[in-house]
């Protein structure tokens, strides 16, 4: 495979276009506020619905944590001791045989969904072909050894919950990645190639330890307030809206899977929340943790800075609808 010539762009990316600036504060806005309320007016509402909701948002936030913690610090020592080419010189030359394959290599390499996309990046730009970075980009942070382990722990008893979240995960990033080699166009894909992993004489743990506080505390932050989402959303929700949804097979399967998008929970975490709506079908709680590593409003972001808006747009919207449809297949079948 012939060399690429790799100029290493060390400006700030740009923010996204079409996306608000603040975005992240508008999000935490509206998962703290609800819960800020049901503290500060207490006192005027009965006890027990307070209580409830600190006790799901630490339990939450403080059984995700290790997880959190693990997932980021595996996925900064890749960043920094891997080299991109490892990957190009494991998959196959056949562009539709190297697709599962990277969708493979996520259950082995740990990665959260924040670096997928830079890691993706810059696989294209050293020759990998885009359909399999792209399968890579949506199954690393979905079905990583630290993801799955999470999910066992947060369903305790329900290894089909597991199996159901790794099968349609895996069938999601492969789908995907098959699809661009089917309909995807060049135009679509402007990557701004950056460096994500080591750069030659730059210290190895000091890129380590940037590496992985940028991840935690970037994604530590989405857990909190995916956290607060999850108490307000458990506390302040009337269970006649609930029931609305959670009564319908399919409406609660689009159900969780917005909330998924909107709430940006890492994937390290996301188990945790889901587990903590039990009003809601296994199915259902499967689409949340299936769509949420794979499009969330971050996510969004990043691709869109990244590849373009063109590419944000069309590959965010196929993911949502590919990764509900393998969500209730995998789902009716398992679960």
């Amino acid at each position: 495979m012939q060399d690429v010539d790799i100029r290493v762009d060390t400006a700030e990316p740009a923010a996204p276009r079409g996306l608000p600036s603040r975005w992240p504060l508008v999000l935490l806005g509206a998962a703290v506020l609800p819960g800020a309320l049901l503290v500060v007016v207490g006192r005027s509402l009965d006890e027990p619905a307070v209580q409830a909701w600190r006790t799901v948002w630490l339990a939450v936030t403080v059984q995700a944590l290790p997880f959190l913690l693990l997932g980021t610090a595996l996925s900064g020592a890749i960043n920094a001791f891997v080299p991109a080419r490892v990957f190009e010189r494991l998959l196959p030359k056949r562009a539709a045989l190297a697709v599962p394959v990277a969708g493979m290599a996520g259950v082995v390499l740990p990665g959260c969904e924040c670096a997928s996309v830079p890691v993706a990046n810059s696989l294209i730009g050293r020759g990998v072909t885009p359909a399999a970075a792209f399968a890579f980009l949506l199954s690393a942070p979905a079905v990583n050894p630290v993801v799955l382990t999470a999910t066992a722990v947060a369903f305790p008893g329900s290894p089909e919950m597991v199996l159901a979240r790794l099968l349609a995960s895996l069938v999601t990033a492969a789908v995907m990645g098959w699809l661009w080699l089917w309909l995807g166009r060049e135009e679509w894909l402007r990557p701004v190639v950056r460096h994500t992993g080591h750069r030659p004489g730059a210290a190895r743990w000091t890129e380590f330890r940037r590496g992985f506080q940028h991840d935690f505390l970037h994604a530590g932050g989405f857990l909190v307030v995916g956290a607060m989402a999850a108490a307000t959303f458990n506390v302040a929700v009337p269970r006649s809206v609930l029931e609305a949804f959670s009564g319908s097979p399919w409406l609660s399967v689009l159900f969780l899977a917005a909330l998924a998008i909107l709430l940006a929970v890492c994937s390290e975490a996301d188990a945790f929340v889901a587990a903590s709506l039990s009003g809601f079908s296994p199915v259902a709680r499967l689409a949340f943790m299936v769509v949420g590593p794979m499009v969330d409003l971050k996510l969004i972001a990043l691709q869109a800075g990244t590849f373009g808006r063109a590419f944000a747009v069309r590959f965010s919207s196929a993911t949502v609808v590919v990764a509900v449809v393998c969500s209730a297949v995998v789902g009716g079948v398992l679960l």
